[in-house]
């Protein structure tokens, strides 16, 4: 298995050397806005813990995000009144992940609205600002 690079683009997020639209953040996970969403409201939910991916991820991190995970789709779910929400996470390049830090995609499914593919069309910052204030707020 491929190590972890601390130079990935999460890890420089966390680290405050590339902005983000954050939704939460504390010792544990950082919740933000993807820029390239998938659907109105798309969610990441980022553990700190260095890790690649699901495959070598530490247990007690993993039990963590997830719990993240859950709070952060019922907050969705309440901000922006999805009719479904899926949560995805991909591990290795060839399953479709692309930034090689552990995170969890939490995406509002409107009934008669496509969902995008993964990673194409940057949303506007302003809309995006304005998802993760509501998120926030039903945190």
């Amino acid at each position: 298995m491929t190590a972890y690079d601390p130079g990935n683009i999460f890890a420089k997020i966390m680290r405050g050397e590339i902005p983000a639209h954050k939704v939460f953040e504390d010792t544990e996970v950082l919740v933000m806005m993807d820029i390239f969403p998938q659907s109105k409201g798309h969610v990441l939910v980022i553990p700190r813990a260095a890790s690649r991916n699901l495959l070598d991820a530490d247990p007690v991190a993993l039990s963590s995000a997830i719990i993240h995970v859950q709070r952060v789709a019922r907050a969705v779910r309440e901000a922006l009144r999805p009719d479904g929400i899926r949560v995805i996470q991909f591990n290795e390049a060839p399953a479709g992940q692309s930034v090689f830090h552990l995170h969890f995609h939490v995406i509002p499914v409107y009934d008669g609205v496509d969902i995008g593919r993964h990673g194409q069309g940057r949303a506007d910052d302003a809309e995006l600002a304005a998802q993760a204030k509501a998120i926030a707020a039903a945190l």
